[in-house]
């Protein structure tokens, strides 16, 4: 008969697995490891195994901890909850993947071994930061994915621009390092804990009670810092644009994996982060700006592993601003969709099949007739009320709501445009709309899904402050006028003005070369080797 023990047991045995898979790295670091291989993929099997467990006895008994290991509230524990299991779920389906991609990517490269090792030490690291159920283990985890991720950007020394953007993270990496730790000593004093059920607790009957301490206050604050310092938000984005160098499994675990650390923090301290007014508006701020500046820049690159780079700033932008208004269940639907779609795009970056072939589709012109665009927007708006009608949803009662459905309006509207505004056939109209519909369809259910599955471990979505609302306004105007321009801009011709803004967007405003200065990135010394490139 299973017990709470042995299923713990079960689960933590799979980070375990990986770590011993980079210390048997040590004794095969070199050309075709084969037992190597053979135990990382098994430490893949096992770990999805550990998943499907971890998924059914979670359902059976709710939130499952193992005994501290310390002393004083404070050590090692492990926390299966249905926010663990899901993240846990999604990393040990990823980390299948990429190794066994990886098997045959750097199949006669000499140090394949050494790659396959450190690849399964960041693994580790990241399955051990979502299993967290103490403040000392999650700081732990949270400094070893950074120090396992910078041995494989650095695993090609020889690389210049690898080693610059290295040592940008590395820097950056540490900032925040030191402010989770500010903060989690903050925690501890106020909730006397460690144990994080305890500490959402203490903090949401404060919350309830409106007795909001200072150091509540600063806690969120600083987390909120933590999480847009470890997801390449603007301004200390620009390392994670310049790791193209490193290795394709590598750019897929990081942008599908550890940059959703960021976000992951935020849901997992959301009774943290619910009473902190000012973290919420540190998270809309910075996260909903770097969304618009990021997603405008994705437009206008031209290297596809660049726009991927810029993609995924966008992303954990926009995620960061939805935790930032108090959308956890929306921020982690978007954070698994982006995880399986960023990881499949950079595994087959390098397929020229689909380049090929969309280089013969002959798109219809463009009319930019103001009426069939507006149509766009109205069938938009009508899709999505039908549907908040038909799910129960009255965003007039809930600002933080109605402002993300006008998200989900533009994201519609963009889909309808192109077919409704050109000089196709009715059936790709009619296709267009039903694709906007299959999108809503997707949205409103996976949305209710997640809301259903994590609603022991979020709180309940509440209006968001004045402040809040005011900047989520600003944003929501900026994002509406750059969906309205790249609707428009195929049916008008561009003049010098917008090419040269074009250039300049294309290379980030040069905030990337600031930073350069700042952290003195630009000193690192070069040398003429190149080997195998990514």
């Amino acid at each position: 008969m299973f017990t709470d023990s042995l299923f713990l047991l079960i689960v933590s045995f799979s980070p375990l697995l990986f770590f011993t898979t980079y210390l048997f790295s040590k004794f095969s670091p070199g050309l075709r490891p084969n037992a190597l291989l053979k135990l990382s993929l098994f430490s893949g099997s096992f770990s999805i195994l550990a998943s499907i467990f971890a998924i059914w006895w979670v359902y059976q008994t709710g939130l499952q901890e193992s005994p501290l290991i310390g002393m004083a509230g404070l050590g090692l524990s492990i926390r299966l909850d249905p926010l663990s299991v899901l993240m846990f779920t999604m990393i040990a389906l990823l980390a299948f993947i990429i190794i066994k991609f990886s098997a045959n990517y750097l199949d006669g490269d000499n140090r394949q071994g050494i790659f396959i090792g450190r690849l399964s030490a960041t693994i580790a690291s990241v399955q051990l930061l979502v299993l967290s159920g103490n403040m000392v283990i999650l700081l732990i985890a949270w400094i070893l994915t950074s120090l396992t991720l910078h041995q494989l950007l650095v695993f090609y020394k020889d690389r210049p621009r690898a080693r610059i953007a290295a040592k940008k993270k590395f820097i950056v990496a540490r900032l925040g390092d030191f402010l989770l730790l500010i903060a989690s000593i903050m925690i501890y004093i106020e909730a006397g804990s460690g144990n994080l059920e305890i500490i959402f607790s203490h903090f949401q009957l404060a919350f309830e009670n409106g007795t909001v301490t200072g150091l509540m206050e600063w806690s969120g604050i600083l987390l909120a810092l933590v999480a847009l310092l470890k997801s390449a938000q603007f301004p200390t984005h620009g390392w994670l644009i310049e790791v193209m160098e490193t290795p394709t499994p590598v750019s897929a675990l990081l942008h599908a994996g550890i940059l959703n650390a960021g976000p992951f923090l935020m849901v997992r301290m959301a009774y943290v982060l619910s009473p902190s007014e000012f973290g919420a508006v540190v998270l809309v701020c910075v996260g909903g700006f770097t969304a618009f500046f990021a997603s405008v820049s994705f437009l206008t690159q031209t290297s596809i592993k660049t726009a991927l780079g810029y993609s995924s700033i966008a992303h954990m932008g926009f995620m960061l601003m939805l935790c930032g208004m108090g959308l956890y269940s929306a921020a982690m639907l978007h954070l698994v969709a982006h995880s399986f779609y960023k990881a499949h795009a950079f595994l087959s970056s390098g397929s020229a099949v689909e380049q090929i072939r969309a280089s013969k589709i002959s798109l219809p012109k463009r009319m930019g007739s103001p009426v069939r665009i507006a149509a766009s927007f109205v069938i938009a708006i009508f899709i999505y009320t039908t549907y908040s009608y038909l799910w129960g949803v009255n965003v007039m009662e809930q600002p933080a709501l109605f402002m993300a459905g006008i998200i989900i309006i533009l994201g519609l509207s963009q889909i309808v445009a192109p077919a409704l505004d050109s000089m196709g056939y009715v059936k790709s109209m009619i296709g267009a709309c039903l694709m906007a519909v299959g999108v809503a369809t997707s949205f409103f259910t996976l949305e209710h899904a997640t809301n259903v599955i994590l609603h022991t471990q979020i709180p309940h979505v509440l209006n968001p402050g004045s402040l809040v609302l005011f900047l989520v306004s600003g944003l929501l105007i900026l994002f509406g006028i750059t969906v309205l321009a790249q609707i428009v801009a195929p049916a008008i011709n561009a003049g010098p003005f917008w090419k040269k803004l074009g250039i300049h967007f294309r290379n980030g405003f040069y905030a990337n070369a600031f930073f350069d200065r700042m952290v003195g990135a630009l000193s690192v010394k070069t040398t003429n080797t190149d080997p195998m490139r990514s």
